[in-house]
């Protein structure tokens, strides 16, 4: 138990977490032993940052906030988190799943992405995460976006969970985000030349009900302990 932990066992209080999805992994991994042994209850609510923002620019706070890199700082300059509480976490890549036991295609470069495209028979991607925004730039600046669009399903949530209904044969998004679906298989990343890395960041809100568990929690999230939780995760360590 860290120091900043110690602080805050006695306190028996509730950390109110808004997150992004492609921590939720990581969270799912250490949260269960951090209240255990903080005597905390963690109460996470996850969305894309896309659609955390909005809710957060409503006035909806929390006690800790886990966003895009990006994000993180526009609510720290606006005063809505305390800069000096801000860490970074991880980094994500963009990549692909199909259904569990389901062919792998070759993306190895982008000509091989393009045929694996084509030749599927629906593709899903998230509407407002970034993967989505991102995967929806890569495929207009690839000339294909209608031809894609005709057979894809954009929404937001897990889009791994339409590749294992069957729903879609492909399932774009955070890698992180796919690894935590079951019943789904990586195929990898998305070719570097077509690739973006997204760092993901954690800060405490400046109206945080329980601050010090929030900065335990962050410091756990980024611990050297946390390292094999995050690359299991699909993460990269910062």
């Amino acid at each position: 138990m860290t120091g900043a932990e110690a602080a805050v066992t006695a306190d028996n209080g509730t950390v109110r977490v808004l997150s992004t999805r492609a921590t939720r992994g990581v969270l799912e991994a250490l949260v269960p032993a951090f209240a255990r042994e903080t005597g905390l209850t963690v109460d996470i609510d996850y969305g894309a940052t896309n659609e955390l923002m909005p809710r957060i620019a409503a006035g909806e706070r929390g006690d800790l906030v886990l966003l895009t890199r990006a994000a993180l700082d526009g609510l720290a300059a606006e005063g809505v988190v305390d800069p000096q509480s801000r860490a970074g976490i991880a980094r994500a890549l963009v990549g692909m799943a199909v259904k569990a036991g389901a062919p792998r295609p070759d993306i190895a470069t982008v000509e091989a992405l393009v045929a694996a495209l084509r030749a599927a028979r629906a593709v899903a991607w998230s509407q407002t995460g970034a993967s989505g925004l991102h995967f929806a730039r890569v495929l207009a600046r690839l000339g294909i976006a209608d031809e894609i669009a005709a057979k894809a399903v954009v929404r937001d949530g897990f889009t791994g969970e339409r590749a294992a209904s069957g729903e879609v044969e492909l399932a774009i998004q955070q890698m992180s985000e796919l690894m935590a679906v079951k019943g789904i298989d990586m195929v990898g990343p998305l070719p570097e030349a077509v690739q973006e890395v997204t760092v993901f960041a954690g800060g405490v809100f400046v109206a945080a009900r329980n601050p010090a568990g929030a900065r335990a929690l962050l410091a756990r999230l980024v611990s050297p302990e946390a390292r094999s939780a995050l690359e299991a995760s699909g993460l990269s360590a910062l």
